[in-house]
């Protein structure tokens, strides 16, 4: 297994940031088939193969909005108002995703690009774990 960690700054507001470009370059370093396996190693992050730049990222950010809402109704209530919901989305948008890779390449849709998202105004660099699995 090949693995590299990259940092990501996410700022100080809700984001969905893209780092497809940043696991292509790992991918075809490290060449031929495989599995990218993308993980983020923080408790109010996700991952997310989404389409990018259409309005799809703000959709998620306002369905994300809408779902959960930031108000004081969470029990986890340290940090910014609604910080406990930033807990709660990555049961939602999971910490990881994986990517088939063929030829060096990844393998995903015409639209598909893989994405940080991240509602968690209070921290606003993540790091992320890019594992490369071949045989």
């Amino acid at each position: 297994m090949k693995s590299r960690e990259i940092q990501v700054r996410t700022g100080s507001r809700e984001r969905v940031h893209d780092i497809t470009q940043e696991c292509a370059d790992f991918a075809r370093e490290c060449g031929g088939d495989g599995l990218l396996h993308v993980f983020v190693p923080h408790a109010t992050a996700g991952i997310a193969v989404i389409e990018l730049g259409s309005g799809s990222d703000d959709d998620l950010l306002a369905a994300l909005g809408d779902l959960l809402p930031a108000d004081d109704r969470w029990r986890h209530a340290h940090g910014s108002r609604g910080h406990g919901r930033s807990h709660v989305m990555p049961a939602f948008i999971p910490p990881y995703a994986t990517v088939p890779v063929l030829g060096g390449g990844l393998a995903l849709g015409t639209w598909q690009s893989v994405a940080v998202v991240d509602l968690n105004v209070d921290n606003p660099n993540r790091r992320v774990r890019l594992s490369f699995l071949s045989n």
